[in-house]
């Protein structure tokens, strides 16, 4: 089973959330307070956190900035990814993804499945690599974010863990690019 390893060294990564929400600001926006509050505690770097309406458009452009920035290794959203007509976001984000990590959707609904039971099916929850950048698209309950970070998230993007983790991979995310140009 997973563990700790103790011996390494934790490394902090810049990590960016967007809560994709018509009607939440700042100061009611508990889903994104949850994100935040777990980053920090984990060691790592919040480097920005914004709120934007259903929109596609501005959720593509949100997102595709994070992941051009030096600073941010981690985009996570919340928020659009039930079924309503409003809710966009797994559709903006998608098509962004240069590799899908359809792993990350089984688990988180196996988590969620033991939480909320058969209800985990109104999540299209999903995440990706773009850019170098890890995208996870959470659904907008403070409970769903929760259940990522705490069961998958926490250890994934914490270089100690083991069997393996993101972290240490990231590192060679971008081979592909290096093997062209040489």
């Amino acid at each position: 089973m997973s563990k700790l390893d103790e011996t390494r060294e934790f490394i902090a990564l810049g990590i960016a959330v967007l809560t994709v929400s018509d009607s939440r600001s700042l100061a009611d926006d508990r889903s994104g307070d949850v994100l935040e509050a777990r980053i920090k505690e984990a060691g790592h770097q919040l480097v920005d956190r914004a709120i934007i309406p259903d929109d596609a458009d501005r959720i593509v452009n949100q997102v595709r900035a994070w992941t051009l920035a030096d600073s941010v290794d981690v985009v996570i959203t919340t928020g659009g990814t039930g079924f309503t007509g409003r809710d966009v976001t797994p559709d903006a984000l998608e098509p962004l993804f240069e590799k899908r990590m359809d792993g990350f959707s089984a688990v988180f609904h196996r988590i969620s499945y033991d939480k909320i039971g058969t209800s985990t099916m109104q999540s299209r929850a999903t995440a990706g690599l773009a850019n170098q950048t890890f995208i996870f698209v959470l659904p907008g309950s403070p409970g769903a974010c929760k259940d990522a970070w705490d069961g998958i998230l926490q250890y994934q993007l914490d270089y100690r863990h083991r069997p393996c983790n993101f972290v240490e991979i990231m590192p060679r995310l971008d081979e592909h690019l290096r093997r062209k140009q040489g």
